[in-house]
């Protein structure tokens, strides 16, 4: 998305709602008297979820005035960590792990579905305006890999076939359920079978 369509986008104002504030409330609680600053990522990500996954340049004004801290501060921070996005995302945002292990079990093939399924640039929603993707680093599931975070839910054991009708799933605003698609239990062995027909873990 170029920098000029990210600030056409960007609202006039933010403000927490008014759960949000009850909730912002109950994280400074959390702080030592004096440290309230250190509040900030958690009302980074708090403000994120309120915006529909992306913050805008007020909501990092509102978050400095709450906290009394410098503007330049929270706008520091917000760049400096992927998971906060300051640009609109789609309400399917795809983050596709392109880290060694990834890319050795074919993360590859998951980044040219997204480019011919979501958009042929990374950090460009959809055409229908559901769905976005970029490359990040370890996602931390290793063992699962190819692997990718889709908002907050992890899509692991991936390969070509399945990555097509788990786009499919998020362009047609039915998303498949999350998880292996190698049908494994979290990081156990896949089941295989004996002999007998039965399986075996």
């Amino acid at each position: 998305m170029s920098l000029k369509k990210v600030y056409d986008k960007q609202p006039e104002s933010f403000e927490f709602t008014k759960d949000n504030l009850d909730l912002a409330k109950r994280i400074l609680e959390k702080y030592p008297k004096g440290k309230e600053k250190s509040a900030v990522m958690p009302l980074l990500y708090l403000a994120q979820s309120q915006n529909n996954n992306w913050i805008p340049l007020a909501a990092l004004k509102y978050i400095g005035n709450y906290l009394s801290m410098p503007y330049v501060n929270v706008y520091e921070i917000a760049t400096f960590y992927s998971m906060y996005n300051l640009a609109p995302v789609g309400k399917y945002f795809l983050q596709i792990c392109t880290t060694s292990p990834c890319l050795l079990r074919g993360a590859n093939e998951i980044v040219k579905v997204c480019q011919s399924k979501i958009s042929k640039d990374k950090d460009t929603i959809s055409n229908n305006g559901l769905c976005s993707w970029t490359e990040v680093e370890c996602l931390g599931a290793c063992v699962n890999a190819p692997v990718m975070q889709v908002n907050n839910d992890y899509y692991e054991d991936l390969d070509k076939i399945n990555t097509e009708k788990i786009l499919n799933s998020f362009i047609e605003d039915k998303p498949l359920k999350p998880g292996s698609y190698r049908g494994r239990k979290n990081t156990a062995p896949e089941k295989k079978q004996n002999n007998n027909g039965a399986n075996n873990a």
